[in-house]
């Protein structure tokens, strides 16, 4: 049945609730006004539009639409102030972009029209804001951008972006609303008609290319698999268990971002691929945009490399030179499970017994190693890094969330299920974290969420607003703050690559040192939530105890500063 709406915003809201966006994150500006009117009018009229999340920072905005959609897998919403906003969410759309996170992401634009229109400019700052181009402040980081410009179009215009932000691989897409287009009278729109523009179905793999693969797999005698990301993909982490068991191919997860395997799986060989890329025959790589550092290991000339993935090439990425004897374009489950087909009968069963074992032989060496340094940190002072995160390992449930922005170590805290553990984007844009487990828990309401932040992480993700966001919304979340007072990135580059140089023999190396940290137990404390400062590594469980508690049964945030060596 066809229904009149009173001006564009009403239609644009309607539009995006009956095309499947739930939330629409924002922070406001002048240009919401009538995004403002719109949803006054729907709470009045009970018409279904999207639930509107406030972000007083648009890093904010951003990073909770990202951790929204990485867990639910849905598309959100943005909508930020003209300019000024697109600008302080260029770098968290950078992050969403490298991790093919589809989300829409708007703006308002200063009004184009200087009097006689509804919206027309009313503020001094509707001249200065105006710029000749502003989706082109993150133009390379979207996949499509345009500006709305009447109100016939706005069906079209936004069922094609929400198309193109789920289109395979995904990622975000960018539309500016002026004012006066938002405060058009709309013509009626069909409420209930179903949009007939949707994204396509996802690729599927190339047969002779699986067969192809399949040929040198079964002639391999050192198969490699190297991952960064093959767990965005919902069925990849069964499908990867279940190949790299059947025929015996190790695993290395080089800086995932979605992990794709279950931590205890006998074909996990740990996290660094440096140790195994210079003695394999045969690599497969499984959306893994880096996956080994040609500057520390290289594989054989003679050793064949697969590509795997939407996008196996990483086409938007400038430069990348990493072999690829034979690219296969699809999802990774997809891929997986025609492998196993096409390999079934080619492998002896005696040879997959001799891999299983001799894999079990390192595999045992690996945990005994990882075992002995976590005994060896546990009553280390500062606090290690490896104790804190196998305190968080003992303490976490077995479904709880947990966003790590750098510090967790996995090598310490395990996982055994899909869509349990995120890392930080591979554009290392930093502030992600802290927003994104909020987003994780407002897709997932009833598990635990968990973020572990650097200092200087949670410095960049706005702690103010992320603390007040999390009280506002109902969001009880657990920050854990792994504080060595560095950049230790920063450090760790400089140490590389000047070994013997005179940075490394002084105490005092430039722009490393994070001193005066203020309290951050305090400013969650400061929102409402429990916070802890942690010193002892033998009162760190106790500490995890009760900001757990705080978290589950108070309903409440916690955050931990926890006082850490530099590792």
């Amino acid at each position: 049945m066809s229904e009149s709406r009173e001006t564009v915003a009403d239609g644009y809201l309607a539009l995006l609730a009956r095309s499947g966006v739930d939330v629409l994150f924002g922070n406001g500006g002048t240009d919401f006004a009538p995004i403002i009117e719109a949803y006054a009018k729907a709470a009045q009229k009970g018409t279904p539009v999207p639930r509107p999340i406030l972000a007083t920072h648009e890093n904010l905005a951003v990073t909770m639409a990202h951790g929204y959609a990485m867990v639910s897998r849905k598309i959100p919403a943005v909508m930020v102030h003209v300019s000024v906003g697109t600008a302080n969410m260029v770098c968290p759309a950078m992050n969403a972009a490298r991790e093919n996170v589809g989300m829409l992401l708007t703006a308002g634009r200063s009004p184009l029209t200087e009097a006689g229109m509804p919206g027309s400019r009313d503020g001094y700052i509707h001249w200065s804001q105006e710029m000749y181009d502003q989706a082109g402040l993150l133009r390379e980081f979207v996949k499509w951008d345009y500006e709305l410009r009447n109100g016939l179009q706005l069906e079209t215009v936004v069922v094609r972006a929400l198309a193109l932000a789920a289109s395979e691989p995904r990622g975000p897409v960018y539309l500016s609303l002026p004012r006066e287009v938002l405060a058009e009278k709309q013509a009626p729109v069909d409420a209930a008609a179903p949009a007939r523009l949707r994204a396509p179905a996802p690729p599927a793999p190339d047969p002779q290319a699986i067969e192809a693969a399949a040929e040198l797999l079964a002639a391999a005698e050192r198969p490699v698999i190297i991952t960064a990301n093959a767990g965005r993909d919902p069925g990849a982490f069964a499908a990867l268990a279940n190949f790299a068991e059947r025929f015996a191919v190790v695993v290395s997860q080089h800086k995932p971002r979605y992990l794709a395997l279950p931590s205890s799986h006998p074909m996990n060989l740990g996290y660094d691929p440096m140790r195994l890329v210079g003695e394999a025959d045969l690599i497969l790589v499984l959306e893994s945009d880096a996956p080994w550092l040609p500057a520390r290991a290289a594989p054989q000339p003679s050793c064949k490399v697969i590509q795997c993935g939407y996008d196996p090439l990483f086409s938007r990425i400038p430069i990348r030179g990493f072999p690829s004897d034979l690219g296969i374009v699809g999802g990774i489950a997809a891929i997986l499970n025609a492998l196993t087909q096409a390999l079934e009968g080619r492998l002896g069963e005696d040879l997959v017994r001799q891999r299983r074992g001799a894999i079990a032989s390192r595999r045992d060496a690996l945990v005994s190693e990882w075992t002995s340094v976590r005994e060896k940190a546990a009553k280390r002072w500062p606090i290690s890094m490896a104790w804190a995160s196998h305190c968080l390992e003992q303490a976490k449930d077995a479904d709880a969330i947990v966003v790590n922005e750098y510090t967790l170590q996995l090598e310490h805290c395990g996982f055994e299920q899909a869509d349990c553990y995120f890392g930080s984007s591979a554009a290392s844009g930093l502030g992600w974290g802290a927003g994104a487990a909020l987003g994780a828990k407002l897709a997932a309401p009833d598990q635990e969420v968990i973020a572990v932040l650097g200092d200087g992480a949670y410095l960049f993700s706005n702690p103010v607003a992320v603390h007040h966001a999390s009280t506002l919304h109902g969001l009880p979340v657990l920050f854990v703050i792994l504080n060595n007072a560095m950049w230790g990135a920063v450090r760790s580059s400089a140490l590389a690559m000047y070994p013997n140089g005179s940075a490394a023999k002084s105490n005092d190396m430039a722009f490393t040192q994070l001193a005066e940290l203020p309290a951050f137990e305090q400013v969650c404390a400061a929102a409402g939530g429990y916070g802890e400062r942690v010193e002892d590594p033998g009162a760190l469980p106790g500490a995890i105890e009760r900001a757990l508690a705080a978290v589950k049964k108070e309903k409440r945030q916690a955050l931990l500063n926890v006082i850490c060596a530099v590792d």
